[in-house]
């Protein structure tokens, strides 16, 4: 779960802003505990660490420098996972379908692929995201160090991807509201 980023767009700490009674992080965290065992937060290194929620098993990781941008926040994130897949998905992202989720997961499992990750628009979306957690470390090591590359999409770019079709996953979330994700204040309102 990245929960690192500045939130320049919003104004202020928008993880921390009341959603549906809760803070905005809280709805991230719960759903991805829905899927996964382990929840794995990673907050920047500056600033007080996020309000979590009780129940999930979780574990508070840090970007080690601020502002290298979310790729650094993944592979901060990913050295703290012990398993073969890692769900990543940002701390925004309130309303994502556990069942979405699920054939996500499902499919990375049967494919064998370094990532699936699910289409919109055509357009490919960062997040959510399933990894195989050692490529995907090792990729985004390189591509910090030698490339400077700071995005998902440029880590994407440089693994071997498994698409989910639109239509395949929207007949699991009719809505679309596995991809949404809160940019602004007024993105509160639903």
């Amino acid at each position: 779960m990245l929960a690192g980023g500045r939130a320049s767009r919003f104004g202020r700490d928008k993880l921390r802003e009341p959603y549906r009674g809760v803070p905005l992080l809280h709805h991230a965290v719960l759903r991805i505990s829905e899927v996964c065992p382990m929840v794995v937060v990673v907050a920047g290194p500056e600033g007080p660490d996020p309000d979590l929620p009780a129940g999930p098993t979780l574990r508070l990781a840090h970007d080690p420098v601020e502002g290298r941008g979310p790729l650094a926040g993944l592979a901060a994130g990913l050295a703290e996972v012990r398993t073969e897949l890692a769900l990543v998905a940002g701390g925004d992202m309130p309303d994502m379908s556990p069942s979405v989720l699920l054939a996500m997961v499902a499919e990375a499992r049967r494919s064998g692929a370094d990532a699936v990750a699910l289409e919109q628009g055509g357009t490919l979306q960062p997040l959510p995201v399933v990894l195989r957690a050692e490529p995907a470390s090792r990729t985004a090591q390189v591509l910090l160090a030698e490339e400077g590359e700071r995005s998902l999409m440029g880590l994407l770019a440089a693994l071997r991807v498994r698409r989910v079709g639109e239509s395949a996953w929207r007949a699991l979330d009719p809505q679309g509201t596995t991809a949404r994700d809160i940019d602004r204040p007024e993105d509160l309102g639903g």
